[in-house]
């Protein structure tokens, strides 16, 4: 049976640095924390259904490199590791060797 490259690679961004921020809760957090949160739980929501739209493994490499540094991601990123949530960046080595074992090629 023929895996899907493309549904593991959302899954584990999903499952491993999306779903902790939206899973998060805002309780006994300062007001300023609580807005923050919001905003990020709402960016987090639309980029899920981002990564959930893109047509093949490939595009979801190749968006998944560009968020890494990509200067509006850069803000939500900031912003979750003052909440201490995690960010694309933290697993971006583990995000590399998933595309390396499922044997997706991204050209340059």
């Amino acid at each position: 049976m023929a895996r899907n490259a493309k549904q593991e690679l959302v899954n584990f961004v999903v499952r491993r640095a999306l779903d902790p921020v939206m899973k998060a809760k805002p309780d006994g957090r300062p007001e300023a924390e609580k807005r923050t949160l919001e905003h990020v739980q709402d960016a987090t929501r639309s980029e899920i259904e981002r990564y959930r739209g893109y047509g093949s493994a490939q595009e979801v490499v190749v968006n998944f490199r560009r968020d890494l540094n990509s200067p509006a991601a850069e803000k939500v990123h900031a912003d979750l590791k003052a909440l201490h949530l995690p960010t694309i960046n933290d697993i971006e080595d583990e995000f590399d060797a998933k595309v390396e074992d499922l044997g997706v090629q991204v050209s340059s």
